[in-house]
């Protein structure tokens, strides 16, 4: 049995059909981690719907209504990238409730909680953006400030495209710290100012994102002492991702991963991660990177030279056929 427990339900799949976002992965990843061994069916907790009350914290009632009710006007729906219906507002809800029980998890003994799902971070409080019809993480961290089980929070988010929607509905609480690493040129065009922002150029790899990461966390984490860390671990960073232009490895994910559970660790930080983004040409890869991140913190596994993808390497996920 793992330390820490996964959250998951086969209601994830947001069924978008043929589309660059691979909403199978959810499964994909479930899958893999039992096939090989690494996660036993008991390590798995299925999470509830988050509530409307919930989602209502950083959500206004008529954008709630609309998703609830699929009154979205074409222009929404072409701002969101995603197409609507029911199944998919119903696996968001699902998957912002996996967001909660992560942090919960974490904060009640396990000090890690990893969801499956989850990761939406281009939402904003009236309206949805690029594949993100709410922002599970700020739902998440509301209803945990409101039942008084955090008072502060930190989320970094490695995906690899600007945390628009956590950023702004963040701004100025000093309750909620935001960091985000990303590729400047590229989605979204607008980008709210979050508590700290790395701006990356395009192409920038392995050496120059941990470098820079790491500068950045090593400080923050014990500056700003939160009650609870939201790892927003993103698999777009790939040097092979449809929708991203950095060009990190498989390996060099995984020890983005590790330097981020270290740092949260060694300061007793409790960790709930969301997996995001992730659309390599190849979705066995994103597979992999999404596996990797689940693995690392319990095996140890990015102290070693770090896992390729198509090789098979003691302590990490390589890329197979589905």
């Amino acid at each position: 049995m793992l330390p820490f427990r996964l959250i998951y339900s086969d209601a994830y799949d947001l069924k978008l059909g043929v589309h660059v976002f691979p909403a199978r992965k959810y499964r994909l990843i479930h899958d893999r981690l039992l096939e090989e061994g690494f996660a036993e069916p008991s390590d798995f907790l299925e999470p509830q719907p988050i509530t409307d009350d919930e989602v209502m914290l950083v959500h206004g009632r008529e954008w709630v209504t609309k998703l609830k009710t699929g009154r979205l006007t074409y222009e929404e729906i072409l701002q969101l990238e995603i197409p609507f219906s029911h199944d998919m507002v119903a696996a968001v809800w699902r998957a912002t409730g996996g967001t909660l029980l992560a942090a919960e998890r974490a904060l009640a003994g396990d000090r890690i909680g990893i969801n499956l799902g989850g990761g939406f971070h281009h939402a904003f409080p009236d309206h949805g953006e690029g594949f993100c019809p709410i922002n599970d993480i700020a739902v998440a961290i509301r209803s945990l400030q409101r039942r008084g089980v955090i008072r502060k929070a930190m989320v970094i988010d490695c995906d690899v495209h600007h945390g628009n929607g956590t950023a702004a509905i963040f701004a100025g609480d000093p309750m909620v710290s935001t960091i985000s690493i990303h590729q400047y040129n590229n989605y979204p065009a607008r980008k709210p100012p979050s508590t700290i922002d790395i701006h990356l150029e395009d192409g920038v790899g392995d050496e120059e994102y941990l470098r820079r990461l790491r500068e950045t966390c090593q400080l923050a984490i014990p500056g700003y002492r939160p009650d609870l860390l939201y790892y927003v671990a993103g698999a777009d960073p790939y040097q092979e991702d449809q929708l991203g232009g950095l060009n990190l490895t498989i390996e060099g994910l995984m020890a983005r991963d590790r330097l981020v559970f270290d740092l949260a660790q060694s300061h007793r930080v409790p960790v709930a991660v969301v997996l995001a983004g992730g659309y390599a040409i190849d979705t066995n890869d994103t597979v992999a990177i999404h596996c990797n991140t689940i693995r690392v913190p319990s095996s140890g596994a990015a102290t070693n030279p770090a896992i390729s993808a198509g090789h098979d390497t003691p302590g990490g996920v390589h890329s197979k056929a589905e």
